[in-house]
């Protein structure tokens, strides 16, 4: 069973950064054979993915309300997995999830992904 943990998240002023990790665990865990996700969800509003990469590194995909901001990383061998969020905006106020699925394929959808963390807040105000 893979299990996922994130840390990072806390209080941050507009235009600020933080750095979110996903640590990974489970029996005979290789995190090469999975795609990642990072997923949000807002007061009131529905989760959303906002960035994948697939399980070579070599795709990605970034919604558009983060593209040029908010970055997707993996290192297989700490089995860790990063969002570094940069130029941060009030708007960006979540709860932030990382996920996984075993496979290639990239996706921003929920429902593709089986393995989920608990969640880490994310405030952006001044």
């Amino acid at each position: 069973q893979l299990q996922l943990v994130e840390s990072g998240g806390g209080l941050v002023q507009p235009g600020g950064s933080l750095r979110l990790s996903c640590a990974a665990s489970g029996f005979t865990l290789d995190l090469d054979y999975y795609a990642i996700g990072w997923f949000r969800q807002a007061p009131g509003k529905e989760r959303e993915g906002i960035l994948c990469l697939s399980d070579s590194g070599n795709h990605r995909k970034t919604k558009h309300s983060v593209k040029g901001r908010f970055t997707i990383s993996r290192d297989n061998a700490k089995n860790t997995v990063y969002l570094q969020m940069n130029n941060l905006k009030p708007e960006d106020t979540a709860i932030y999830y990382c996920s996984a699925a075993k496979g290639p394929a990239c996706s921003l959808d929920d429902l593709e992904f089986a393995y989920w963390g608990q969640g880490i807040q994310v405030t952006v105000s001044s």
